[in-house]
């Protein structure tokens, strides 16, 4: 599970961080009689959670291989 730890953090830190900045930025703009597809919103947060994941797993790689801490 250490091994995965970056994976995981990223994921959950891109899907969180886009679901909040989403409601905070254009769900407080738009007119309730709109109609928004929720659909989308979801699978840009995933798409944004794994792009997160990657880059949270490359940074876990350089700190585990170049140097001595441990994760």
């Amino acid at each position: 599970m250490k091994n995965k730890a970056g994976v995981i953090s990223g994921f959950i830190l891109g899907v969180g961080g886009f679901l909040l900045v989403f409601k905070l930025v254009f769900l407080d703009r738009i007119a309730p009689s709109d109609e928004l597809a929720p659909g989308i919103v979801v699978i840009i947060s995933v798409i944004n959670g794994f792009v997160f994941a990657f880059i949270g797993s490359q940074i876990q790689n350089y700190f585990t291989k170049n140097n001595n801490y441990k994760i």
